[in-house]
């Protein structure tokens, strides 16, 4: 195991009802007027809205509201919402929604003190030093944002998908409430379930330095996300699995299994924001195609270690039919495993490659991912 500092200051408030209380939590941390953003009028049909804009009222809070958050958020809305809240001259951003929204609030957060354009902290061009505080009420248990300081947001113009990371980007409080995720789309649920085994696998596959005790906690947070995956699908009213399932999400990419942990990368996130950004495909639908063919392509670099998450997390032996089991489940609960069934097709190909080549330079894996070896990856997905 290597050395670490572990230092994780978000407050987390799990538990059916808690969102009632954000505007105490606001409060405490000093707020007067907050940037409500939030995505489609769904909230405001299911009366979320209500539920927090009384708790703001009610502790003296101010607010003006964004919405129009998109699913894979891009760089035009949150250059729209910087805008907004520097108008309004608001001390705070609350995001209301799932990871999208978040991470949009969080590139708000850090762009309404930036002098330059947003973007530029998303390529290098400038530091991230300062950002406003940030609140979430979530109804999405799937990215993690709500536990960590990092956001991925897509830029459309230049057709580009990175993002930033900094300790100032982390929420002061998140609410995740089991309750409020019991309209979250069947779609949406097995695309949140891919995202998360994919925060597990990217350290536990890739790791230099992987200590056992990780391997185990990864095992366990994927052995969780297939149990209660199955039982919200034939109960999605059942807010003890739903709590389980927000928990494991959160733990996926809080900081606790890569404690420890050493000279990794994220390469199937790296492929996925290739096919996001150009076609705009669900992230955890993108994921589940670009992991069973990832796998494929790379489990002779660390054969023992996919020997172990076919016998641990599936109960079969071998590398080659842990996979086959991974995609025969990411098959049954129907998220897709090829890239046809995300509509693109081999002619696709040299557009996805030269993206790519962008991400692998970012993301500081293009020694390995060489364009010969992501020609091989996304073939096997086709």
């Amino acid at each position: 195991m290597q050395d670490f500092t572990f230092h994780n200051p978000t407050r987390l408030e799990l538990g059916t009802g808690k969102e009632a209380a954000i505007g105490q939590h606001l409060a405490e941390h000093g707020a007067r007027k907050v940037l409500l953003v939030h995505g489609s009028d769904r909230i405001k049909a299911d009366g979320l809205y209500d539920t927090v804009t009384r708790s703001l009222a009610a502790h003296g809070i101010g607010f003006v509201a964004f919405g129009g958050i998109v699913s894979n958020p891009v760089i035009s809305s949150v250059r729209e919402a910087i805008a907004v809240a520097r108008r309004e001259q608001v001390d705070a951003v609350l995001a209301v929604g799932g990871g999208s929204v978040l991470d949009s609030v969080k590139a708000i957060a850090a762009g309404v003190p930036h002098e330059g354009d947003v973007w530029e902290l998303f390529i290098g061009q400038a530091p991230l030093t300062r950002a406003l505080p940030i609140f979430a009420v979530l109804t999405l248990a799937a990215t993690g944002s709500e536990m960590n300081g990092g956001a991925v947001v897509t830029n459309e113009a230049t057709k580009e998908k990175f993002a930033i990371q900094s300790p100032l980007l982390h929420p002061r409080v998140s609410v995740v409430s089991p309750a409020l995720m019991r309209t979250v789309s069947r779609d949406y649920l097995v695309y949140s379930a891919a995202d998360v085994i994919a925060h597990c696998i990217e350290g536990y596959f890739t790791a230099t330095v992987q200590p056992h005790l990780q391997s185990r906690l990864v095992e366990s947070l994927i052995a969780t996300v297939i149990e209660t995956t199955g039982t919200l699908l034939d109960d999605p009213a059942d807010d003890a699995a739903r709590a389980e399932f927000a928990w494991a999400a959160t733990l996926a990419l809080n900081g606790t299994v890569y404690a420890g942990t050493g000279g990794y990368g994220y390469p199937n996130h790296m492929i996925e924001h290739a096919l996001s950004a150009l076609f705009n495909v669900p992230h955890g639908a993108g994921l589940s195609v670009v992991m069973p063919a990832w796998m494929t392509w790379y489990h002779g670099r660390n054969p023992a270690q996919f020997e172990r998450f076919a016998r641990h997390v599936f109960g079969v032996e071998g590398a080659e039919a842990g996979i086959a089991a991974l995609r025969a489940w990411f098959d049954r609960i129907g998220t897709p495993t090829r890239l046809g069934q995300l509509g693109i097709t081999e002619a696709d190909l040299p557009a996805i490659l030269d993206n790519l080549q962008g991400n692998a330079r970012w993301f500081g894996l293009a020694e390995t991912y060489t364009p010969e070896a992501l020609g091989e990856i996304l073939t096997l997905a086709l």
